[in-house]
């Protein structure tokens, strides 16, 4: 048990350490992008009729503490998000930016976490099932479907439901929000009409995660299957279901466990595409803006790094649950 509790601690600690240098790469990517903070909001504020000279250039780098030097701002930036979970405020918006992400974030994450969640609900006993059937039929068409699931992308799916939707019943299924809620505090009326129009991104989503995690399950059966300790445990009697989770079963799904931290990146990457498409006001979208559009990367720095530490947290559940479901592991810290 005490080998168990030090691989935990080791672990959060790996985490810890990531999250750092995650946070001095976002941070160096910042500074890197031409031209300081202030320097894009003034040239901003001058497109929109202000007359801005040198002088004001250099006040505004003094009042947003730019002149002081990079190490010593990367530590003012890490202790405000660590300690205080605070992003300070856009550079172009000049509004905070934890008021900008409040629900858009956690709206981006839960709709990834279900695809992604979701994608394994179907993939796991699928994979099982077409990895140890007999029947050419039952394989040929799981094989069809995962395969239509990698090739077709996900924005094109979803210009294909959109049309179908638009020619069928006259509603393009764009939005999360209906009009009467886009605004309104949350509430369980506002909650059920979400959900009504949440399901189209989760199902995009999920749509290409379900086809990965599915022959990535089929894969690693059909290598477990054919291993020496099945057959002995099939001459002894075992069959059936029961032969297929205890053994096979339980040593493939180590690493589609493991790879959770992997498929939400890919998932979110996938999002502001999807997003754009499907007009959806969360993080996504809002990252599209701030990179492409707005160049604010003080705020496409908060997302990444809210993704980036996500992704870290799942990863760290994701070992720990492994050491608990895989013997081999269990028996390797617990003796």
């Amino acid at each position: 048990m005490a080998q168990f509790v030090q691989f935990t601690l080791q672990r959060a600690a790996m985490a810890i350490v990531t999250l750092l240098m995650v946070s001095l790469i976002v941070f160096t990517l910042m500074e890197l992008v031409p031209g300081t903070c202030a320097e894009r909001y003034l040239a901003f504020k001058n497109t929109q009729g202000s007359q801005i000279t040198l002088a004001d250039i250099e006040a505004e780098k003094k009042r947003l503490g730019l002149d002081r030097p990079f190490l010593v701002r990367w530590g003012s930036w890490v202790e405000s998000v660590f300690v205080e979970g605070e992003f300070g405020d856009s550079c172009i918006l000049r509004l905070n930016i934890n008021q900008l992400l409040a629900d858009k974030f956690w709206i981006s994450l839960a709709i990834c976490l279900v695809a992604l969640f979701a994608s394994y609900l179907i993939a796991i006993p699928v994979g099982i099932i077409s990895a140890s059937s007999k029947s050419a039929l039952t394989n040929n068409s799981l094989r069809f479907v995962s395969y239509l699931g990698l090739a077709l992308p996900n924005f094109l799916l979803a210009l294909i439901i959109m049309l179908f939707s638009t020619v069928m019943f006259g509603d393009s299924l764009t939005g999360l929000f209906s009009k009467e809620f886009r605004d309104a505090a949350w509430s369980w009326p506002k909650f059920l009409d979400f959900l009504k129009h949440a399901w189209l991104p989760i199902f995009i989503l999920g749509w290409s995660a379900t086809a990965f995690a599915l022959q990535t399950v089929r894969a690693l059966m059909l290598d477990e299957i054919g291993k020496l300790y099945v057959t002995a445990a099939s001459a002894r009697g075992i069959t059936g279901r029961r032969l297929l989770w205890r053994y096979p079963a339980r040593h493939a799904l180590g690493p589609v466990i493991n790879s959770l931290g992997f498929d939400l990146n890919r998932i979110f990457n996938e999002l502001p595409v999807v997003a754009l498409i499907l007009t959806l006001t969360e993080a996504g979208a809002l990252l599209i803006e701030a990179l492409a559009r707005s160049n604010d990367q003080q705020l496409a720095g908060a997302i990444i790094f809210l993704l980036t530490a996500s992704i870290v947290f799942l990863n760290f559940v994701t070992d720990i649950l492994l050491a608990l479901m895989d013997p081999r592991v269990r028996r390797g810290l617990m003796g």
